[in-house]
């Protein structure tokens, strides 16, 4: 990613009795959002947690989804449209509230 870029991260927290389907979210849902945002969005990435910095520890997030774009009001357009059809999808993969974060790419 360039210098710059835009970053939206869904970080999705590990909490007793929670549940993440990495399949659902890396098969279906990712692919419908990157095809509802088109070419909006520059790239996405997906991430399953591994561990805490500590040898053994728990992750304290479960999965965590990244899209970018060129600027926050591309995002916010490339959004408004499927917000709701977007959102309505998390119940489909996790039952957790993700956390989100809008980034800027420092480097």
């Amino acid at each position: 990613m360039k210098k710059g870029m835009i970053k939206l991260s869904a970080l999705y927290p590990k909490k007793e009795g929670s549940y993440f389907n990495m399949e659902y979210y890396c098969n279906t849902h990712t692919p419908m959002v990157v095809r509802l945002l088109g070419d909006a969005m520059k790239h996405s990435a997906v991430e399953k947690g591994v561990s805490a910095f500590e040898r053994d520890s728990e992750s304290p997030f479960m999965a965590m989804g990244h899209l970018y774009f060129d600027s926050v009001d591309e995002m916010h357009k490339a959004f408004e449209p499927y917000l709701n059809e977007i959102m309505g999808d998390i119940q489909n993969y996790t039952n957790v509230q993700p956390y989100f974060q809008i980034s800027e790419v420092m480097i």
